[in-house]
C-alpha cells in the first residue's frame, strides 16, 4: 500500500505540474480566444469608443467566418468606461481577474490607458493597439505594450513643421487638462523648441466638458495664427465655434485622437478649413489594399459610416490576429508577445507595422487632412 500511495502521490504531483501552463493561457479554449477592451461607449467621447470597437469587430467577423485563428473564434468583450480613468481601471481588473481575457485591445484614450497600465503590467497581459499616441505608453519600454499608431510627438511635429513652412509662427495651444492634453502639449513644445519658437498662449478644458469660455477669451486675446487642439471632438468643436463667433480668423489644427468624423459632424459648416493629423490612411480612398479590405469588411458587417477611428480599430485587430497566428496552436501570452516582436516591416496592405524585441512602436505614419464642404476630408 505504501508503494501504491507513493506512486499515486507522484502521479498527482505530475498532473499538477502539467496543469500549470494552462494558467498562462487564460482566455483560450479549444474553440475561442477572448479579447478584452475598455472604451467610451457613453458620454461625450462615445463615438471614439464605438468606432474603434466597430472596426475591430468588422475584422474579427471576417476571420471568424473563415474558421477563426487555428480553429478558434475571436470574441471581443468590451466594457464602457465613459472615458474616465477610474472606470477604465475597474474594467481592466474585471476583464483580467473575472472575465479572464487572453489579451487587451483597442483601449481609447491616454488617461484611461494610464489607469490600466499598472494593472495589465502586473498581470503580464498584452496591451495592443491603444487609441493614443502618448509617450507614457512608449517610454519607458514596457514589454506588454504594442503601439500600432504613430505618437503624439510624431503628429505634433508634422503639424508644427507644416505651420512653420508656410510662415505661421504665432501658435497657441488648446489642451485637455489631463494626461492626454499634457502629452500633446509636450509634443508641441518639443516641435516648437526645435525651431526656436515659443507657444503664444495656452488654455485648457476639463475632460468630458465643453466649458470653453475662459479658453476662448485667453486664446482670442493672443490673436494666434493657428491654434493646435489636443482634446476630444465635443470640446474642440465648441472652441472653434465660439472663437469664430468672437471674430477670430485663426486656423485650427487637431491631432488624430479628436475623432475626425465626429468633429466634422459636430462642426457642420463651421468645419471647413479645419486640419486634422492622421495616423492611418484615408478610409474613403481606394488606393491602399488595406483600405479596400476595410471598406468591404465594414459593408459586410452592415456598417455604412467609415472613419479614421474604425479603420484604426480594424488595423489593430488585424495585427492581433497575425500575432495569434504566429503564436501557434497553443497560444500563450508570452508566446503572443514573441510573435508580435517577429513582425518586422510587415506590410498589411499599404500600412507597414514594424515591431522588434527592443521596440514596440509599430508605425510613424502621419498625414495632414483638411475638412471640406459636406464634412469630407482631403489630404
Amino acid at each position: 500500500m505504501h508503494g501504491i500511495a507513493k506512486w499515486l502521490a507522484i502521479v498527482a504531483s505530475a498532473c499538477c505540474f502539467v496543469a500549470q501552463p494552462s494558467r498562462a493561457d487564460e482566455g483560450v479554449t479549444d474553440r475561442t480566444i477572448l479579447i478584452g477592451q475598455s472604451a467610451a461607449l457613453s458620454g461625450p467621447a462615445q463615438e471614439l469608443g464605438s468606432e474603434m470597437r466597430q472596426g475591430a469587430l468588422a475584422y474579427f467577423g471576417g476571420i471568424n467566418a473563415q474558421g477563426g485563428v487555428n480553429g478558434r473564434q475571436i470574441e471581443l468583450r468590451t466594457l464602457d468606461d465613459g472615458y474616465e480613468p477610474d472606470r477604465a481601471a475597474a474594467n481592466t481588473k474585471k476583464l483580467i481577474n473575472e472575465e479572464r481575457v487572453f489579451a487587451l485591445l483597442g483601449y481609447v484614450g491616454t488617461p484611461t490607458s494610464q489607469a490600466a497600465l499598472p494593472i495589465f503590467t502586473e498581470a503580464r497581459v498584452p496591451f495592443i493597439g491603444p487609441f493614443t499616441g502618448a509617450q507614457l505608453l512608449r517610454d519607458p519600454f514596457n514589454r506588454h505594450i504594442f503601439n500600432i499608431r504613430a505618437s503624439y510627438f510624431d503628429e505634433t511635429e508634422k503639424i508644427v513643421e507644416q505651420l512653420y513652412a508656410v510662415g505661421l509662427k504665432n501658435i497657441a495651444v488648446f489642451y485637455q487638462n489631463d494626461a492626454y492634453g499634457k502629452a500633446g502639449l509636450a509634443g508641441v513644445e518639443r516641435a516648437m523648441n526645435k525651431r526656436n519658437l515659443k507657444i503664444a498662449a495656452a488654455a485648457t478644458v476639463e475632460r468630458n466638458s465643453t466649458d470653453v469660455a475662459a479658453a476662448v477669451q485667453a486664446l482670442h486675446a493672443a490673436k494666434p495664427d493657428a491654434v493646435i487642439q489636443i482634446s476630444a471632438y465635443k470640446s474642440c468643436a465648441a472652441l472653434i465655434k465660439d472663437m469664430r463667433k468672437a471674430g477670430s480668423a485663426t486656423q485650427f489644427y487637431n491631432v488624430s485622437f479628436v475623432g475626425s468624423r465626429a468633429l466634422a459632424n459636430e462642426l457642420g459648416s463651421a468645419g471647413v478649413g479645419v486640419v486634422v493629423s492622421q495616423v492611418v490612411p484615408l478610409p474613403w480612398s481606394g488606393t491602399q489594399p488595406i483600405v479596400r479590405e476595410y471598406q468591404a469588411a465594414m459593408q459586410k458587417a452592415g456598417a455604412t459610416d467609415l472613419s479614421f477611428t474604425s479603420l484604426e480599430g480594424y488595423i489593430a485587430a488585424k495585427v492581433l490576429v497575425e500575432g495569434l497566428r504566429r503564436a501557434g496552436k497553443s497560444p500563450t501570452r508570452s508566446g503572443l508577445i514573441t510573435a508580435l516582436e517577429s513582425m518586422q516591416d510587415l506590410d498589411l496592405g499599404g500600412f507597414v507595422v514594424n515591431f522588434s524585441p527592443k521596440s514596440h512602436n509599430g508605425s510613424t505614419f502621419t498625414d495632414l487632412t483638411i475638412i471640406t464642404q459636406g464634412g469630407k476630408f482631403l489630404h
